[in-house]
């Protein structure tokens, strides 16, 4: 097949009823919309076009970028027989009859791309059942994926397989996707404000706009409007969250990029991405957890405050619940944000499990040890113990607490010198010059 795949041909007219999303589905890679760190100039996808090297990928990205259109247009430039299923739908029955399909095509020296859309829901074996066609040849594999291959496709496929990362669309991509719809003999009118809330309505995704596009058009029509303004548009639509998965990649990125962000003693930031769950859809009891955690484990004992006016915050919002409880978790993030940070009792904790864990189970020192029976007593359970409340300062300077095999007990916590955790270094090191006048 020539290279004209590169040439953006006129597209056509939709036919019938076909939705307009389909019937604008790019005929040439030129007439793609978006995703120009792949398909421009001495990009990796180009050249290996130009080069006429078809090999196996993982098609990874948000919804309505061009993953599939992409796939379909591979198969069309190598003039591949382009077989498509779902993961969702697809079953035992459907893959064989797709591997029949290509060995019928190689027996006719035709090549087959076999593309499986949402490939991260197929399990282990399932996605192993590719493998020896892929191996073999029979297949070049495509997959598509919303999900982080790392975590979703197995090792094998994904070594057989390159990985190529699509972006949404910016809002520049999606205002020239915006035009090209309304060439489209939709007959629709739009001034700035419009054509500004559908950008920001579609959030990245190219499919959603035209299908926005679409159906204001209609609404357009039956309310007889020749000069769509913004006031309208937001009443004919429905507008959908933002691209948001509560259990996906989109969903961990976010909570990870506000939790850094009050770590980073930016409260702004934090505030931002707080609200961008919320408006994704995130349930506020999750972040109220995540805020709680946030206090003890990036603000900890540099501020006690902290956790206590995070917990205050959560119970308010199970008292008052949406909207008015999240006013609450707002403040706990400014807060937590302003105030100085510590992970030393993170850092502490972290460690003394770890060393707890690996160091075996020793004894208890006999002095430590609880003596509630004569016997014990008898055997000297708690004999030597000495009362720190009955000591100077409160403090049984030179005292041991670690079992006697430690003769060097490990030191786990080490205090920053900000906000109460200064002080408390402070006191920690007047107790350990204590413990060195006593010789210990």
């Amino acid at each position: 097949m020539s290279d004209d795949l590169f040439a953006a041909p006129p597209s056509p007219t939709a036919a019938g009823d076909a939705p307009l999303a389909e019937a604008m589905r790019p005929r040439g890679l030129d007439e793609m919309v978006g995703q120009t760190h792949l398909l421009g100039p001495n990009t990796p996808l180009r050249l290996a076009f130009a080069a006429r090297r078809l090999h196996s990928m993982i098609l990874w990205g948000p919804p309505g970028v061009g993953k599939t259109t992409l796939a379909r247009l591979t198969a069309r430039h190598f003039d591949a027989d382009f077989i498509q299923i779902s993961a969702v739908l697809a079953g035992v029955k459907e893959i064989r009859e797709a591997v029949e399909r290509a060995r019928m095509n190689q027996a006719h020296g035709r090549q087959t791309i076999l593309f499986v859309d949402e490939v991260h829901r197929f399990n282990k074996a399932q996605q192993d059942a590719f493998l020896p066609h892929v191996e073999s040849g029979l297949v070049t594999f495509i997959g598509a994926t919303t999900e982080n291959p790392s975590f979703e496709v197995v090792g094998a496929l994904l070594s057989r397989a390159q990985v190529y990362v699509l972006s949404a669309l910016n809002e520049d991509e999606l205002a020239t996707l915006l035009q090209r719809a309304r060439k489209r003999g939709l007959g629709l009118n739009l001034d700035a404000g419009a054509e500004k809330l559908l950008v920001a309505y579609a959030d990245g995704d190219g499919r959603r706009l035209i299908n926005l596009v679409e159906q204001l058009a209609v609404a357009a029509r039956a309310a007889g409007i020749e000069l769509v303004d913004a006031a309208f548009a937001t009443k004919a639509l429905s507008p959908s969250l933002r691209r948001f998965d509560k259990g996906g990649e989109s969903f961990y990125d976010q909570i990870s990029a506000l939790h850094k962000s009050v770590r980073g003693s930016d409260p702004d930031a934090s505030l931002y991405w707080f609200a961008r769950m919320l408006d994704g859809g995130a349930d506020p009891r999750y972040l109220a957890r995540r805020i709680v955690r946030m206090a003890w484990e990036d603000i900890g004992l540099a501020d006690p405050r902290g956790a206590r006016l995070a917990l205050d915050a959560a119970e308010t919002y199970e008292r008052l619940g949406s909207p008015e409880g999240e006013l609450a978790l707002a403040q706990a993030l400014i807060y937590l944000a302003c105030a100085p940070k510590s992970n030393a009792g993170y850092v502490a904790w972290g460690a003394a499990r770890g060393f707890a864990k690996e160091n075996g189970s020793r004894e208890v020192p006999v002095h430590l040890r609880n003596a509630p029976t004569r016997l014990m007593k008898e055997l000297g359970y708690g004999r030597a113990y000495r009362y720190a409340h009955d000591e100077p300062e409160g403090y049984a300077a030179g005292e041991h607490y670690f079992p006697e095999e430690l003769a060097a007990p490990p030191r786990f916590y080490s205090p920053t010198p900000r906000g109460l955790e200064g002080r408390i270094g402070e006191r920690l090191a007047h107790l350990r010059e204590l413990d060195r006048k006593a010789g210990k």
